[in-house]
């Protein structure tokens, strides 16, 4: 399937956007290309764009300095928005870093384009209210999951989200975002298998 229409049906399922209304943004979407490793955005910048992904894995992490290590927080993967919310929709500098995990594909649209949308067409702004309040669904999922979920609920969680997440990101990577260590990860897979 032609990446735009990819990207108008993922909208259309989501807000239920006409293709008279879709039809408005096409100009302003752009395609690129990342190498595994290469930064979407890094820290300390604003974020400007809304990434759809066509392909790949991307994380977004935070470095902690207390401990030197890296701290995954939420995935994205095939046919999902992208973005560090919290600097995208305040235009802010951003406390985090988005990378590529894998080789991947998006399309992408600058902030400033996609606010033009939501002024000029109430399909648009339905689907910007839409999409934030999925946003904020998911990263107060995360913290919950975080504060009263088990590692076991929060990977089987991950597995139903993001099925194919573990064919592409190395194991120490999922144990982080799940807040625990390689060895307990390998554990709750090995009992969830039997």
């Amino acid at each position: 399937m032609d990446p735009l229409d990819r990207l108008r049906s993922t909208i259309g399922n989501i807000s239920g956007m006409s293709q008279q209304d879709f039809d408005l943004s096409k100009a302003y979407w752009h395609p690129k290309a990342y190498k595994k490793g290469e930064f979407y955005n890094e820290y300390r910048n604003v974020c400007k764009y809304l990434g759809f992904i066509l392909t790949g894995v991307f994380r977004i992490y935070r470095f902690d300095e207390r401990s030197g290590t890296e701290r995954n927080m939420l995935f994205f993967t095939n046919d999902q928005f992208m973005s560090p919310y919290k600097s995208f929709f305040s235009q802010m500098s951003c406390d985090y870093y988005t990378e590529a995990m894998t080789a991947a594909d998006i399309l992408y649209i600058h902030y400033d384009h996609l606010q033009h949308l939501y002024k000029t067409s109430p399909a648009w702004e339905r689907f910007g209210r839409i999409f934030a309040e999925s946003a904020l669904h998911s990263v107060m999922s995360n913290t919950e999951g975080m504060l009263f979920k088990s590692a076991e609920e929060r990977y089987q969680e991950l597995v139903s989200i993001h099925p194919d997440i573990f064919d592409a990101v190395p194991l120490y990577h999922i144990a982080s975002y799940l807040g625990i260590e390689g060895p307990s990860l390998s554990r709750i897979r090995k009992r969830l298998k039997q």
